[in-house]
């Protein structure tokens, strides 16, 4: 009997064609498990046996046609005494099942010192609990296909890691009143997602603002905007109202929009003024 049924058909773990750089990380990887495995003298029925799992699920990973679980790769690793070499390639395998945009993002996020963001649509990414990501990508239309879902939240949950990196990066939020109010998913979801906020916006590192609706007329008007800064003081920046929302490396394009954000800042409450926002915003919810 498997571990995980046969594991083929299951949704969110097959590699996307069109992803050429994750495509074939799983295709290293799935060569060196055939590698071991014949090092160690087994035939693939015999693997999957000892294993747990389908041999069908041992030939499409082997293959490069399947993304192998965390726990299949611990597994392998005990069965095939490699001491925790294969083990290793959880991370790379993990990453390689998040779309390239996600990948690339969690990159720059990885790599800034400082990044500095005005959300007006919903709760950023990075502050985000899984239940309100969930919530959030379900209202997509069309819909999401319930693999992609999950995909996606994982995907944004892994990005959350920066906030435990160490050294730590800084860290600020500015979000519209209107984010913290609009009801997502339900309001047991809403309230673990303001109490998130008050848990992440007490860190030494982390700025949350909140712009309140009264403040009327701002400087992030024109929408979402994003600045992230890195060690060599190179920066990147995007900003919804300028040139598309694309990315920004210009650096009179970046001061123009370094400017903005800190007005943005200047005109919200202070951090202080917008955890205790929050936590009215939680009572009433």
């Amino acid at each position: 009997m498997s571990v995980d049924g046969d594991g083929t058909e299951e949704p969110g773990w097959e590699v996307d064609p069109e992803d050429e750089q994750g495509a074939a990380v799983v295709a290293a990887v799935g060569r060196q498990l055939k590698v071991w495995r014949e090092t160690a003298g087994l035939r693939a029925s015999d693997f999957a046996a000892r294993m747990g799992y389908g041999e069908d699920l041992v030939r499409k990973v082997e293959a490069g046609r399947r993304i192998p679980r965390p726990e299949y790769l611990d597994r392998a690793d005990e069965v095939l005494g490699a001491e925790g070499r294969i083990a290793a390639m959880k991370k790379d395998v993990a990453q390689a099942r998040y779309p390239k945009r996600v990948r690339d993002l969690a990159k720059l996020e990885a790599q800034a010192v400082e990044i500095g963001v005005y959300s007006i649509h919903a709760i950023h990414g990075l502050l985000q609990t899984p239940s309100y990501a969930q919530a959030l990508f379900e209202t997509q239309w069309p819909a999401y296909a319930p693999d992609a879902v999950e995909r996606g939240v994982a995907a944004r949950m892994a990005r959350q890691s920066i906030l435990e990196r160490d050294p730590a990066p800084s860290l600020t939020f500015v979000q519209e009143e209107v984010t913290l109010r609009r009801m997502l998913g339900s309001a047991g979801v809403m309230r673990e997602q303001l109490e998130r906020l008050l848990q992440v916006g007490k860190l030494r590192h982390v700025s949350i603002q909140v712009m309140p609706t009264s403040q009327g007329g701002h400087a992030g008007m024109t929408g979402y905007v994003e600045v992230l800064r890195f060690p060599d003081g190179t920066a990147i920046g995007r900003d919804e109202g300028q040139i598309g929302g694309r990315p920004l490396t210009d650096p009179k394009h970046l001061r123009v929009l370094e400017l903005r954000y800190g007005m943005i800042r200047a005109q919200a409450l202070t951090p202080r003024e917008s955890l205790a926002f929050i936590e009215q915003v939680l009572g009433e919810t």
